[in-house]
């Protein structure tokens, strides 16, 4: 499948997309170079699911944790870019994460790519010429 978002103001429609193509998946690898949109488009995401909290970038702390008070739900959103091995998640306790049922939007599982579930929905976010993105599921 393949969803083409064409601005930032085109956003809101592309995270939907993405959205419904998850569908009941649970554990998610979000894919693409530095200043693709992986985080963008995770925060939209994280709106449209009614979230307490504004979705930011997890780099420091590698693991964001959001809930909804309306909807009940909890997201997991990782960013594994300064891991250096496999062993890093695990010390994190990343298959409680994935074990836990609910949402895990992970980026940078390049780092830890030898580990990732059978399962694992993986989404590729290419910026185009012409700024566009080009995501592929």
């Amino acid at each position: 499948m393949e969803i083409i978002i064409r601005d930032i103001n085109d956003m809101s429609r592309g995270a939907a997309e993405v959205l419904a193509a998850i569908g009941d998946r649970r554990i998610v690898a979000l894919r693409g170079k530095m200043g693709a949109g992986k985080t963008t488009i995770v925060a939209e995401m994280m709106r449209q699911l009614k979230m307490d909290d504004e979705a930011s970038s997890p780099t420091f702390a590698i693991a964001n944790e959001y809930h909804s008070s309306e909807t009940g739900q909890t997201v997991y959103h990782f960013d594994f870019y300064r891991l250096e091995s496999s062993t890093e998640a695990y010390d994190i306790g990343i298959e409680d994460y994935w074990d836990s049922g609910n949402l895990c939007l992970m980026e940078w599982t390049e780092n830890i790519e030898d580990i990732l579930p059978e399962d694992t929905l993986f989404i590729n976010i290419v910026e185009q010429p012409d700024g566009s993105r080009r995501i592929i599921i």
